[in-house]
């Protein structure tokens, strides 16, 4: 299955170009499916069709659908839900509020990795298209594979294996007490089938011949900034973006006073584009005189950005890590586009080299050969940071 993950600042477009996308694949005779993980769904209103959790023919060989987190929810943590509803119940919430609070914050983000898993091993649609939130969530929801593995391994497993042993000993004791049961098998056990299925995940969307993130920008200050870090961080938890879309560029036509202005700082911006995302290859779509909702609507946006072409193929095949040995030592570099050595931390603890850019951080579990030694060096270099290891 051909994954892509459309993604961008809140308010750039982003839907109607994963609406679009999801049309011409349709006509190239893909099964494709449209999916919608931000939790302000728009995509109904792009298509102009109802949606809803399960996929909905849109016309032939495309469906959509729209992630409702609280049916995956009970689905896939009932159990756990149920559970920590039981103890807020006890802590005196009424039935209500115990309900919603179960829903833990984030779960959202969670549950569109699970769904993505889920169509992958069903195998039903040649090409998924992940309707993605705004960046920043985007972002949060690609390193949970990285963030959860790492509390996983430390804390969740040892912990794990204690609660089942000391239950029968400490439930007669406890119970009374508390007023409600500790967790059982079932309940211990949910959180980390969940995480093997979303580990399993995270060597999809590191494969960069089968996942692609296409970003969607406007030719902005604020908006192509978010966007240069938002590639950086994809690069930071090994995910390829293959394609920039820049979208809403007035048309050379529009010759009205109004726009003059807007016109000339757009054509320093859109060089900007280029520039700084090169050498991904950039669409540029302009901005229309109506609104993008409805198929019409959408047909022509689709002509715009793909004409005869196959959105399916891979634009740009980005290696985001790779390995060298020269001489007697080894660097590890990492492909981070545009950022500055000195907006970067590393920390290595045991076998993992810890990253950290900003609030983003990466916990990257080293191979064998890297593991048994010590960082001696770091320094950027054509866009790569490469960390060099030593004895």
């Amino acid at each position: 299955m051909r994954v892509i993950l459309m993604t961008g600042k809140g308010g750039v477009g982003k839907t109607s170009v994963a609406a679009a996308t999801g049309l011409r694949c349709a006509e190239l005779g893909y099964k494709t499916l449209v999916l919608s993980t931000d939790p302000a769904h728009s995509l109904a209103d792009s298509f102009d069709l109802e949606l809803g959790h399960e996929a909905k023919l849109v016309r032939s060989n495309l469906w959509g659908a729209e992630l409702d987190a609280l049916m995956e929810l009970e689905g896939n943590w009932g159990a756990v839900k149920r559970y920590i509803t039981q103890v807020l119940q006890a802590r005196g919430l009424d039935g209500i509020q115990a309900e919603e609070l179960a829903i833990l914050p984030g779960m959202d983000e969670i549950f569109g990795l699970v769904r993505m898993k889920r169509h992958y091993d069903e195998g039903k649609y040649d090409i998924l298209i992940i309707d993605s939130a705004p960046t920043g969530t985007a972002l949060r929801l690609l390193s949970i594979p990285e963030v959860g593995g790492w509390y996983m391994r430390r804390f969740y497993k040892p912990l794990q294996t204690m609660s089942v042993a000391l239950r029968p000993l400490v439930e007669p004791i406890f119970k009374p007490i508390a007023g409600f049961s500790l967790p059982d098998k079932e309940v211990m056990d949910a959180p980390y089938e969940f995480y093997e299925q979303i580990e399993e995940l995270e060597k999809i969307l590191t494969n960069n011949t089968q996942t692609s993130v296409r970003l969607v920008t406007n030719p902005e200050k604020m908006v192509i900034k978010e966007s240069l870090r938002a590639h950086a961080y994809l690069s930071l938890y090994n995910v390829a973006t293959d394609l920039i879309i820049a979208n809403r560029i007035i048309p050379e036509e529009v010759s009205d006073p109004f726009f003059k202005r807007w016109k000339e700082s757009q054509e320093i911006y859109r060089k900007e584009i280029h520039e700084n995302f090169h050498p991904l290859p950039v669409k540029e779509v302009p901005l229309y005189s109506e609104e993008m909702c409805g198929l019409e609507a959408l047909e022509r946006l689709k002509e715009t950005l793909y004409a005869d072409e196959d959105p399916s193929q891979v634009y740009y095949q980005e290696n985001t890590m790779r390995i060298v040995q020269e001489g007697g030592y080894y660097s590890l570099e990492l492909y981070l586009p545009r950022m500055t050595k000195d907006k970067i931390q590393l920390n290595k603890t045991g076998d993992e080299l810890n990253i950290r850019i900003g609030n983003h951080r990466r916990n990257l579990v080293l191979p064998q050969a890297l593991a048994a030694l010590n960082p001696s060096g770091a320094k950027m270099e054509s866009d790569y940071l490469k960390i060099r290891f030593s004895t």
